[in-house]
């Protein structure tokens, strides 16, 4: 019996086969290496920022709300609107009032950001994704991705989330004086504090194209809050370097964390008055 002739590959076929043992090649090549970062601005792995604030220094002026709001396009609400809803602030001030105090703290004014958690509650609820850890320990919040369901508002231990009830507006209409570095958030979103992220990567951008490293005593004072201050009392860096300010800080025995015993591994560090 006479067998039946080989019919001619296509050049379609021909490309198909070609590719195939081309990726297969490639894949054997880079198994087992560590891929690139899809962000050079990035800080490397390894960096757990948080922050400290000391009480015997704070003064309670405020400074830090006002230059965490100016910083981060925060629009005041004006006197008719906040008296309608709950006004937003990524730093807010807290003064226990009458005979309240708080635990391990007494009855000192305290500023209050978000705790960029290490094991955020907000995170595990979130449904879209929209709220996550990064790999430098920042609780960050994608706007865009945001669904408004609230669940990490209902999630949050420390009450440090905000809805978005309006579109936000400007004094006389004018937000030219809005910070083109951090997006501006429609009606329906959450938002909360991000410890300044934007300065953090721009930071790390310029010290990648200078091809230096990044200071501790460069960070120390890197977002709006700390570096408006008066008294220096918000000391930011990274807790993965034990010889940084903020290292040293969260070892000191006056250190304190809000809520710690709740497990959510709070990396904002607050120092008992000592007076």
């Amino acid at each position: 019996m006479k067998a039946k002739p080989r019919s001619r590959s296509t050049r379609r076929e021909v490309l198909l086969v070609g590719a195939a043992a081309t990726g297969a090649a490639v894949a054997r090549g880079v198994r087992g290496q560590a891929q690139p970062s899809h962000d050079d601005a990035a800080p490397a792995r390894g960096h757990r920022f948080g922050m400290a604030i000391d009480l015997d220094r704070c003064l309670g002026c405020h400074a830090c709300v006002v230059a965490c709001a100016a910083e981060n396009n925060v629009p005041p609400l004006g006197r008719e609107v906040a008296g309608r809803t709950r006004p937003i602030h990524w730093m807010d001030m807290l003064f226990p009032h009458g005979e309240t105090s708080i635990p391990g703290l007494g009855r000192a004014p305290l500023p209050i950001p978000c705790m960029h958690c290490e094991r955020p509650a907000c995170v595990k609820v979130c449904p879209v994704g929209a709220t996550q850890l990064t790999d430098e320990g920042i609780v960050a919040q994608i706007w865009d991705r945001c669904i408004g369901c609230r669940y990490c508002m209902i999630a949050c231990p420390y009450n440090r989330r905000y809805y978005n009830w309006s579109v936000p507006a400007w004094p006389g209409g004018d937000a030219s004086s809005a910070n083109p570095d951090v997006a501006m958030r429609p009606a329906g979103v959450v938002e909360k504090c991000t410890l300044c992220q934007h300065r953090i990567r721009a930071r790390y951008e310029r010290a990648r194209l200078d091809e230096e490293p990044v200071s501790d005593a460069e960070l120390r004072r890197l977002p709006a809050c700390a570096a408006t201050c008066p008294t220096e009392a918000i000391t930011f860096g990274d807790l993965d370097d034990e010889e940084s300010a903020i290292a040293r800080l969260a070892r000191s025995p006056r250190a304190v964390r809000l809520l710690e015993h709740l497990g959510s591994g709070p990396k904002v560090f607050y120092l008992r008055r000592s007076r």
